[in-house]
């Protein structure tokens, strides 16, 4: 007797189930990955804010005073010259980038009702608006 097998393999039909699976559970996972990441780089920045405002502290009891606004954050990296008790670098790895790619900004007096402000521009890189993450911002 002479047996006919079947070649192994998968149908069409089933091939067409397991993507639609597949695409459902797609469209399902990857919102909830996007906003996770969005979450996260806010997260980041503030902690980056609370660091630099941390170090600016530290740097005040050192010199004295803030860096001006033409020293800037650069300060806490490099002696601006202007002190001679300046004891950094006060930012080992230098100064950081947002998660967005751009520079922390800092402004010394500062217009958020703190002596000086320190914050990224946020999500969509325009400062001065509602999504930017600075120290006057990162208890609430």
């Amino acid at each position: 007797m002479k047996r006919h097998s079947r070649p192994s393999g998968f149908t069409l039909i089933e091939l067409l189930v397991v993507i639609i699976i597949l695409a459902i559970l797609a469209a399902v996972v990857i919102p909830r990955v996007i906003g996770r990441t969005e979450d996260a780089r806010i997260a980041k920045a503030a902690a980056d804010v609370s660091t630099i405002d941390g170090t600016l502290d530290q740097y005040k009891i050192d010199v004295g005073e803030y860096p001006t606004s033409d020293e800037g954050l650069q300060a806490l990296v490099t002696s601006p010259g202007s002190s001679d008790r300046w004891n950094g670098p006060y930012l080992k790895n230098g100064l950081p980038s947002d998660p967005w790619g751009n520079p922390y900004q800092y402004r010394i007096p500062g217009e958020q009702g703190l002596e000086y402000d320190v914050y990224s521009a946020g999500p969509d890189k325009q400062p001065g608006t509602q999504d930017d993450i600075g120290n006057w911002n990162l208890q609430q």
